[in-house]
């Protein structure tokens, strides 16, 4: 088996660093490129719809490689992730209405629920609770999809931060699902990662391409369906079993952390604001990183870091269950983003001179000033 992750993952990391030359010199041609407008970073139109090979590298090679049983297994969520490519490819050309975007989500997130029996099935430990009914099943399946499937694509705004942060998910949940003898799912996952480390090449500062909806969606969704998967299976195990994690909700947090609770932090912010939570802003962690003076890579790279701790945080507390450690995850995210925004107040305040030696001078400082 490890020899077979390591055929998908080269094939479609040779695939994608062939692809992506033709593809930069096809989008600069027809000006298929990323507008600048006030809210973006980057200083010049860079070609975008960098989904477009990370996602024809990670087919072919899925074909190439997992065998007809393996395929026939996961035909349900390949035909969604095809679905969301092009509804991804569709908003790069003319974006999409919010609500339109939604529905597109919601309709295969249905599907997958239905034909794969992809479900959130109970609260996995965290309070004794019995299987849910279908009626509550669905809704928080279909929540759950679109919360992940959107903070993946909201944290598509930096160069090499998305791809690297796909990548520490894949190798994380890929390992994983391979070493519990899932092995359709490792390979689409190492599958998937060759084609993300070759868009990376071509992302990493200065970009030459974007990755745009096109890839950031059906990449949210595909993650989407791979923490339901995780959830379940990691429940089903034998107590004692050296792959599971007691707390089941809490590691699959750790190991999306950064864009969830980037969402989480950016909504609460916009809410504060009496702002709508879906207005789009400056505000995400990695634009705070920006304002402190840090590049892209060396933010990608704090974030990335930060990514890889809680991943370790969660290994080393295995048998640690949820309720103890989800508000353990959130609280070390709560404090990690006050250090955020304390180092942003305290840089605005001494740029007008003043030298404020408390948290407290601060935020007054900071509040006369605005």
């Amino acid at each position: 088996m490890p020899f077979n992750l390591l055929l998908i993952f080269l094939t479609s990391f040779v695939l994608g660093l062939s692809l992506y030359p033709v593809f930069i010199r096809l989008y600069s041609k027809n000006n298929i490129v990323d507008k600048r407008d006030i809210r973006k970073i980057h200083l010049t139109e860079v070609p975008t719809m960098g989904g477009v090979p990370i996602f024809l590298a990670f087919l072919v090679a899925t074909f190439i490689w997992i065998s007809s049983a393996e395929l026939q297994e996961q035909r349900y969520l390949l035909g969604t992730l095809i679905f969301i490519f092009f509804l991804g490819l569709r908003d790069d050309f003319v974006s999409l209405k919010p609500i339109v975007k939604l529905i597109s989500q919601v309709v295969p997130g249905i599907a997958i629920f239905y034909l794969s029996d992809i479900r959130l099935t109970s609260l996995y430990g965290l309070i004794e609770s019995t299987p849910f009914p279908l009626y509550i099943s669905l809704p928080i399946t279909i929540f759950t999809i679109i919360v992940i499937t959107n903070s993946f694509n909201l944290i598509d705004g930096l160069d090499g931060l998305a791809g690297t942060i796909g990548l520490i998910v894949l190798f994380a949940f890929g390992t994983w699902f391979t070493l519990a003898e899932h092995p359709s799912f490792g390979l689409l996952m190492f599958a998937m990662a060759g084609s993300i480390l070759a868009f990376l090449a071509y992302n990493w500062q200065p970009a030459k391409i974007f990755m745009g909806d096109t890839g950031a969606l059906f990449l949210g969704f595909f993650f989407s369906i791979i923490t339901i998967n995780f959830l379940n299976i990691n429940f089903s195990l034998e107590a004692g079993s050296p792959l599971k994690f007691e707390g089941g909700i809490a590691t699959a947090i750790a190991v999306l952390i950064i864009p969830l609770f980037d969402t989480l932090r950016i909504f609460a912010i916009r809410v504060i604001k009496k702002k709508s939570p879906f207005a789009a802003d400056k505000n995400h962690t990695h634009h705070v990183l920006l304002r402190l003076g840090l590049t892209h890579w060396q933010t990608t790279l704090i974030l990335s870091t930060v990514n890889l701790i809680f991943i370790g945080l969660a290994v080393i507390c295995r048998s640690v269950g949820d309720v103890i450690l989800i508000p353990t995850l959130l609280f070390i995210g709560l404090n990690l983003s006050l250090l955020l925004d304390y180092l942003i107040i305290k840089q605005v305040v001494s740029k007008k001179g003043k030298n404020p030696h408390s948290l407290l001078e601060i935020i007054k400082s900071s509040r006369r000033a605005s």
